[in-house]
């Protein structure tokens, strides 16, 4: 079955062309397109898709507010969604990932890296370009030196401690387990338990948990 694609872009040509690069890999399919944020909400609500690709800046509302109303905290049913953009600044990327995005890409990423974060979002996991991940939330976890650091209800094991890291450096599960040597099963386990003791919705938040408390070091 086809990974179904929503992708909003204000710009014509940029919709066309993410399109044309999606519907080219044999497991996605473009179900819809938007040409602004309160379109993206509407036609996403209503679709229904595996994954939406929203671009940070659109009219109405832009796509980590929109990130928010499909993906946010309070949403009882989010959708994944994964954000792209030309702009590498580090607000845009701590904002799309806080509204709840399960990727944020630079448009300059070349189309297999853009399938990868498409199929990473659609099977829970998490992709964040290469070129951003480390350096813009350790910049952000950085710059807010007097923020209160929450910490788990219950301690994390060592096993855990070591997990944590290899999600904040943007492993996959697969990579996780190969690196640790441990059963792909088990990585969900530990990932699982994270997201309990952390209260986590996704892997991205157990990442940007890890750089908030100093875990990540550069």
């Amino acid at each position: 079955m086809s990974i179904r694609v929503l992708v909003a872009d204000d710009q014509e040509i940029i919709r066309t062309g993410l399109s044309m690069i999606l519907d080219a890999q044999p497991d996605i399919e473009v179900v819809g397109v938007a040409a602004d944020g309160h379109q993206a909400v509407k036609l996403a609500l209503a679709l229904r898709p595996d994954v939406c690709l929203f671009d940070v800046r659109m009219p109405g509302i832009d796509g980590i507010e929109a990130t928010r109303r499909l993906a946010g905290p309070t949403v009882d049913r989010p959708l994944a969604v994964v954000v792209i953009t030309t702009f590498d600044h580090d607000d845009y990327v701590y904002g799309a990932l806080k509204a709840g995005a399960r990727g944020f890409l630079l448009k300059d990423a070349g189309p297999d890296l853009l399938a990868q974060a498409i199929r990473a979002a659609a099977n829970g996991d998490a992709l964040i370009a290469p070129s951003v991940t480390a350096r813009l939330l350790s910049a952000f976890a950085a710059s807010q030196p007097n923020r209160p650091r929450a910490q788990p209800g219950e301690a994390l094991t060592a096993r855990e401690e070591e997990v944590l890291l290899t999600v904040a450096r943007g492993r996959t599960n697969a990579e996780i387990a190969d690196e640790l040597h441990i059963s792909l099963s088990t990585v969900k386990a530990h990932i699982a338990s994270l997201m309990t003791k952390l209260g986590a919705r996704n892997r991205v938040e157990i990442a940007l948990w890890a750089h908030e408390t100093g875990r990540v070091r550069d």
